[in-house]
């Protein structure tokens, strides 16, 4: 691909996420949303969160995509953290202090 090429590609997704997010926050931002659409937006980070954080556990790039049970062990430690405190500081602590310590332990 030459330089040409890829600044076009660079440009045209550019102004493709520009024109997505200015569809939905330049055009409706203004109007008041639904009562149901305003409840189905708060699960958006819930609905994003998994897809992001899954890939990352269950085949971690610094395992060269292999399952590493240190990261698997501390995410579920993280999890039985979050559920029973409510709290995400705790959970962030907990999973990063597990994560270090089990990667101390099992090298």
């Amino acid at each position: 691909m030459s330089d040409v090429q890829l600044w076009i590609v660079i440009v045209a997704l550019g102004i493709g996420t520009y024109l997505c997010r200015f569809s939905f926050l330049g055009l409706i931002g203004s109007r008041p949303m639904p009562p149901v659409v305003m409840k189905l937006l708060r699960y958006t980070a819930v609905g994003i969160f998994p897809g992001i954080i899954a890939p990352l556990i269950l085949s971690p790039a610094a395992t060269g995509g292999a399952f590493d049970p240190a990261r698997g062990i501390a995410a579920l430690l993280t999890l039985i953290v979050a559920l029973v405190t409510r709290n995400m500081l705790a959970a962030l602590f907990a999973g990063a202090a597990s994560l270090y310590a089990l990667l101390w332990l099992l090298g």
